[in-house]
């Protein structure tokens, strides 16, 4: 998805400085689905590997930028419950991450989380919790 075709919302939106130190970029967005990447050139904990607190942030951003998309126009987000499970390890390359929607209601919003690497295998799992909140 080119950044032209993310929603205007998004486009508006300041982004989270940690997001940027990350490289996150955003290729989908929808209530259900949300897919970003990370490169792991940068994102690196002293043995070289993906930093798992890395992977952590991309968890929480994809499923709380889905649930800001749910939200939409009157509820922004906040995470309440992330968990994280690591796989495998990666050294390089780009992460992908795809969040998809377990719960959509009116005050909370549930995202699974599956990352992978660029051969497509998967290198953690994590769900988000998601509280909406009254934004304006």
């Amino acid at each position: 998805m080119d950044h032209a075709e993310l929603p205007e919302w998004y486009r508006a939106l300041d982004h989270a400085p940690l997001d940027t130190k990350l490289g996150l970029e955003v290729l989908e967005l929808a209530p259900r689905r949300v897919v970003g990447r990370i490169p792991v050139e940068g994102n690196q904990q002293p043995f070289g590997l993906l930093h798992g607190g890395a992977t952590a942030v991309l968890v929480e951003t994809l499923g709380s930028l889905g649930a800001v998309a749910h939200g939409q126009p009157t509820h922004g987000a906040v995470g309440v419950d992330i968990n994280v499970t690591h796989l495998r390890a990666t050294r390089s390359g780009w992460v992908t991450g795809t969040a998809t929607a377990v719960h959509l209601g009116r005050s909370t919003a549930v995202y699974q989380v599956d990352i992978s690497d660029d051969e497509g295998r998967t290198i953690a799992v994590g769900r988000i919790t998601c509280r909406l909140v009254t934004i304006g």
